[in-house]
């Protein structure tokens, strides 16, 4: 397995995981609190060694990225995959016009740079910086004119701690799709390199299962 494929695999599964749990968290309120918090630290990894220390280092993390990611990529049975597929595709369009404005990317590193103490303190699945990350990405991707719709429940989506978790996700996920184009992940291929993602993404996966495990 090349590094790269496997790079991009690893950057590409917590775009999938962001998406995946989004996807949850507006039709029931909830999601597997592991699987938040490493898309939660992943914000706060600005200075990584490897792609997978963005998301703490051990693959079990990924688990539920990169299962999403293999399924998603090679089914799309399910209205949740549609669903899923569609955010992840969003945040990547996202994610490449957060490049072109350096102002913005400036703004959301250094206010990244503040809710590092509370992350310190509280934890990354408290409310306080859930709710502060979610106020970065209302500030700032927010106000692009391409929106990310997110469909669900309406009465789960009104309760302000879900529309912050929602939120704080997506920002996790438009940092996965940044990720991904550092090492080399293009749109293109997702079709026509889709089989290969795939593959690696099992490959993965099953490493992942087997991490747990032992």
């Amino acid at each position: 397995m090349s590094r790269s494929i496997h790079d991009q695999t690893l950057a590409l599964a917590g775009v999938f995981q962001a998406s995946a749990l989004v996807q949850q968290v507006a039709h029931s309120g909830q999601c597997a609190e592991s699987s938040f918090e490493t898309c939660m630290r992943s914000l706060f990894a600005t200075q990584p060694e490897t792609t997978l220390d963005v998301f703490g280092g051990e693959l079990k993390d990924l688990r539920e990225g990169l299962a999403t990611l293999a399924s998603v990529l090679s089914q799309q049975s399910k209205q949740q995959d549609i669903e899923v597929l569609r955010y992840a595709l969003n945040l990547i369009n996202l994610s490449s016009k957060l490049r072109r404005n350096k102002d913005m990317l400036e703004v959301i590193g250094s206010r990244i740079d503040q809710a590092r103490h509370t992350a310190g303190h509280f934890g990354y699945s408290h409310g306080n910086l859930i709710a502060n990350v979610a106020s970065i990405y209302t500030d700032t991707i927010s106000t692009f004119r391409q929106r990310i719709q997110v469909t669900g429940e309406p009465t789960t989506l009104q309760r302000e701690e879900n529309a912050a978790k929602v939120r704080a996700l997506l920002l996790a996920g438009v940092r996965s799709s940044i990720l991904w184009h550092q090492t080399g992940g293009r749109r293109w291929q997702l079709i026509f390199a889709r089989r290969k993602v795939i593959m690696t993404a099992r490959e993965l996966a099953e490493k992942a299962n087997r991490s747990v495990y032992d």
